[in-house]
């Protein structure tokens, strides 16, 4: 019988009470205290010639041997305590390699997602001011730099490769400091995540050692950790949610497939050769899933999805509950009790949509929707218990009636020390001790909280304000047979006064669309019906030109809106 790498339940309550556990020392602690961490439980994945999918583990033995010999390198490098050194490299397993081993050293990796365009990059580690860049293609970046002549540079640009292939031995050099692993003092911060840019420039948010493990600390006895549990992160790993999810994973000893791409050609493949029992992403790779004919074949086990970032939408987590069984006994937000019959299964599976950013550090909201569940449309449940005040608050400050709209606010440890090198920016978010997450929600009597907007993108008609997500909703639940994707925004109004709201949609894959008239009076139906503003104009996306993401996924809506600026006003008129 094989052993399992999943860490004795005693081990996993240690870990909720040892005071000196967190963010920059979590891989060395599961090393100490799992008997099994000879065992692998990180899996990546290649494709051989044949096409076939090949899972290769590595055991916590393995991650700390790969982390000793990339800080060897940043060592021989002379990266020191405190410095920030930037990480532009593929999904997968790599990236964590190199958080692992400059928070061994005390510096602090900035994590960026190779998708960024190069030149937003170099401004990002400009801002940061990162002493040396590492890159899968650092040609690219020295390009960008040349462009860009006055230009601050790191102190080395290399080649990813190159630290992938160091042999301390050959080069005689490489040693570690005396204190190695480094010991992070509480507040130290073991990290930089920028932001999606969604809304402007990526954001360089702060991830402190004891913060960041803040609220995860139930995890250790409540997520699913069973000898049967398989979880697939499809997560980006530059981002805190995928780091999130890799700490927890490395603590229980869970194994864990760390994707590299989110696409649904790589994602099935690996889930049929995986088979996990619980599947995290972001919004995007559901997107994809439920697009279509199902995933039967990989999901036939999966008893729950993971959501997190922005909340995804009903019109897809319908179609995912339908996959995989479920213990009997499985209870939210996504708890199995430890006597559970794991004999006795439902079919279907339950999605946690969690409401979360780097900033908050963790998901703080968490509504779960099983096949049984009824619709109720943007709500993202109640506040975690790592949550010690939630409001929605109005412009004043002062917190709103019930089921009046608002910005959303939170108190919790778990939330972001602040922006690296922009105190200003940290203090706009500060309000009398709340952090505001950049939210417009409204809270139900029940203590329920919905998510309406970003703040940013409310739309600002003459007859007041339109929020964008619950017009999205309606259109991916009730015109799902047609709309496979949208993003609502604003435009100028041909009056001049406020804006108008268009949608514009991504279709289903093999269907004939309807006109974009068509599908405006199909939606507009569905909307009045649902006591929600019409739209205005309806756009269909024929290419990907046509429906901008960033680098996570998210729908760019600042370039929606920029792009059909002048729809209604004449130049330009679309």
């Amino acid at each position: 019988m094989t052993t399992s790498p999943i860490a004795p339940l005693a081990v996993r309550q240690q870990f909720m009470t040892d005071p000196t556990l967190g963010a920059g020392n979590f891989l060395q602690k599961a090393l100490d205290a799992n008997p099994n961490n000879a065992v692998p439980f990180a899996f990546s994945h290649t494709t051989d010639h044949r096409g076939e999918v090949v899972l290769r583990g590595h055991s916590l033995r393995d991650l700390a041997a790969l982390r000793d010999r990339y800080a060897r390198w940043y060592r021989a490098n002379g990266v020191e305590t405190g410095e920030p050194v930037a990480v532009y490299v593929g999904e997968g397993l790599e990236p964590l390699l190199h958080f692992l081993a400059l928070t061994a050293l005390g510096a602090v990796p900035a994590l960026i997602n190779n998708a960024m365009p190069e030149r937003t990059a170099i401004r990002y580690i400009d801002h940061v001011g990162a002493v040396g860049l590492v890159a899968d293609d650092p040609t690219r970046l020295v390009a960008a730099y040349r462009a860009e002549g006055n230009r601050r540079r790191p102190r080395f640009i290399v080649p990813s490769a190159e630290i992938k292939a160091y042999d301390p031995q050959d080069h005689g050099a490489g040693s570690l400091p005396e204190a190695y692993p480094h010991q992070h003092a509480a507040d130290e911060v073991v990290a930089l995540i920028h932001s999606s840019g969604t809304t402007g420039t990526p954001k360089s948010t702060m991830l402190a050692h004891r913060q960041f493990w803040a609220g995860k600390e139930p995890r250790m006895e409540r997520f699913p950790a069973s000898p049967d549990d398989r979880l697939m992160s499809l997560m980006p790993h530059t981002h805190a949610g995928g780091l999130s999810y890799f700490l927890t994973a490395t603590l229980l000893g869970l194994p864990t497939v760390v994707m590299a791409d989110w696409r649904r050609t790589v994602v099935e493949p690996v889930m049929e050769a995986f088979q996990p029992t619980m599947v995290a992403s972001f919004p995007r790779t559901f997107v994809e899933l439920a697009t279509g004919e199902l995933p039967t074949k990989g999901a036939v086990k999966v008893h729950s999805w993971f959501n997190t970032g922005d909340g995804a939408h009903y019109g897809h987590i319908r179609r995912l509950v339908q996959l995989g069984e479920r213990p009997a006994g499985l209870i939210k937000p996504w708890l199995l009790p430890r006597d559970h019959d794991a004999e006795t299964a439902l079919p279907g599976s339950q999605f946690i949509d969690g409401l979360g950013s780097s900033e908050m550090g963790m998901a703080l909201f968490g509504q779960v929707t099983t096949p049984e569940s009824e619709r109720n449309d943007r709500c993202v449940g109640k506040p975690t218990e790592a949550v010690t005040a939630a409001a929605v608050l109005g412009a004043d400050g002062r917190e709103v009636p019930v089921g009046e709209v608002g910005m959303l606010a939170v108190k919790t440890p778990s939330r972001t020390p602040g922006y690296w090198n922009d105190p200003e920016l940290t203090r706009s978010f500060e309000l009398d001790g709340y952090w505001l997450t950049g939210d417009v929600a409204r809270k139900d009597e029940d203590g329920n909280f919905y998510h309406l907007d970003r703040t940013v993108d409310v739309i600002d008609t003459e007859d007041g304000p339109v929020y964008s997500l619950p017009i999205e909703e309606v259109l991916l639940a009730d015109c799902g047979n047609v709309v496979q994707d949208c993003g609502v925004v604003g435009v100028p109004a041909e009056d001049g006064l406020g804006q108008r709201p268009i949608a514009v949609v991504r279709i289903q894959p093999g269907v004939a669309a309807p006109s974009a008239d068509e599908l405006r009076e199909q939606a507009n139906k569905e909307l009045t019906a649902a006591g929600l503003a019409p739209l205005a104009a309806v756009l269909v996306a024929d290419d990907t030109a046509d429906f901008p993401t960033g680098v996570t996924g998210k729908v760019l809506k600042r370039e929606l809106r920029t792009r059909w600026a002048t729809l209604f006003t004449g130049a330009g008129r679309a």
